[in-house]
């Protein structure tokens, strides 16, 4: 995979934080909820590591 493929697929990934978000503040999801927690926390940390590895790219 080259480099902007790699930026692509994470910005559809970043994208999808915000539905991720309004998923979590559901009042009708019940346990659901420790996983969309989950997936927000892994998203996040592979956020951090994608701008750790490339700092010059900025996600929108």
């Amino acid at each position: 995979m080259d480099k902007t493929s790699l930026i692509d697929k994470v910005q559809q990934m970043a994208n999808k934080r915000d539905y991720l978000l309004q998923l979590r503040d559901k009042p009708d999801i019940g346990g659901l909820r420790l996983d969309v927690n989950q997936a927000l926390e892994e998203l996040d940390e592979l956020l951090d590591e994608f701008q750790a590895t490339f700092p010059e790219e900025k996600l929108s």
